[in-house]
């Protein structure tokens, strides 16, 4: 075996060799309703990075040129987040496990943050599983607990056929892709009401969005092979209009079947009216009229964040599995 570091751009035979390795360890360590990666999000995630962010992916190579394993490590290039990385996934196929893959693999990824100057690293590891338990023997602590929770689409829109009446002087709106010029700026404004959102103890921050910020972040949703759909109310009633709160739906490969539920944020100045349960209601149309083969919307959501766990709940959400995001020093 053999650390081996992918060439940019991948070889089609080394991102078939990569998710040959993901979705075994998902198949093996994820309960079996949960839906496997597909192969168009791992060679999107392959081949292109975050917005302000390069990647660096490592592969354990066997003597028959499979992976045993493989990693993914995000470096924050943004000026506040200069100094941490995020380990994005490290998974060992089944087949290789207990044989010191994971260690070496943790090994490379390591050199590469203490090489390129950064003091800490954080990632997103299922609670109650080996995936803990190997991240807490590399010193790694829960900084934020958080959960999944998943809602069934035809479930919910049964249970609440109606959808809530907005306020006076407020509209929906949604959209594919990126966001349309007009609501641009506006649009970024909203994202920064996701600042006030829990961190717990995580030693990283939300850089602030503007409108060429959020058209790349869309973009690079697109340019990986999935499907981004984004709902908002828009307040009228001042004379210009002002995203009042959002919602994100994304499809990592299009022909998923559970959509991730990205940021719902609620702009501070327009609290206390319903927005939020009424965005993301709205949003349930959507996305049962655009992709009727999606089922269910999964999402996290910490467990200090209150407001947004009852919203969630009305709107027929249930807790399906606890991850946190660890982190460590270097």
């Amino acid at each position: 075996m053999t650390i081996t570091r992918l060439p940019a751009p991948p070889t089609d035979s080394a991102v078939d060799a990569w998710h040959a390795v993901v979705r075994a360890a998902h198949l093996a360590d994820l309960p079996g309703h949960v839906p496997a990666p597909g192969r168009v999000e791992t060679e999107g995630r392959l081949r292109m990075s975050s917005v302000d962010a390069r990647s660096v992916h490592v592969a354990a190579k066997a003597a028959d040129g499979s992976y045993d394993g493989v990693a993914s490590l995000v470096l924050f290039t943004d000026r506040s987040n200069r100094h941490t990385g995020f380990l994005d996934q490290l998974a060992v196929h089944p087949r290789a496990r207990r044989q010191g893959v994971g260690t070496r693999l943790w090994a490379a990824v390591r050199d590469e943050l203490v090489a390129d100057n950064r003091t800490s690293v954080s990632a997103v590891v299922e609670r109650g599983g080996p995936g803990e338990a190997f991240a807490t023997g590399l010193g790694l602590s829960n900084a934020l607990p958080l959960a999944w929770y998943v809602q069934k689409i035809q479930d919910a829109l049964a249970a609440q056929p109606v959808r809530p009446a907005l306020p006076d002087g407020y509209v929906h709106a949604h959209w594919t892709g990126v966001v349309p010029d007009a609501l641009a700026d506006a649009f970024a404004e909203a994202h920064n009401a996701m600042q006030d959102a829990p961190l717990g103890d995580v030693d990283q921050s939300v850089p602030p969005w503007d409108a060429v910020r959020v058209r790349k972040a869309a973009q690079v949703i697109v340019d990986r092979g999935g499907v981004i759909l984004s709902s908002a109310v828009v307040h009228t009633a001042s004379g210009a209009d002002s995203v009042a709160a959002y919602t994100e739906l994304v499809l990592r490969d299009p022909s998923d079947v559970r959509a991730l539920q990205y940021d719902t944020a609620v702009v501070p100045a327009h609290r206390g009216h319903g927005l939020g349960r009424a965005v993301k209601r709205h949003m349930m149309d959507v996305v049962a009229a655009a992709h009727p083969g999606v089922r269910e919307v999964a999402t996290t959501v910490a467990d200090e964040n209150g407001p947004m766990l009852a919203v969630n709940e009305q709107l027929g959400y249930r807790r399906e599995r606890a991850i946190g995001y660890f982190q460590t020093k270097l």
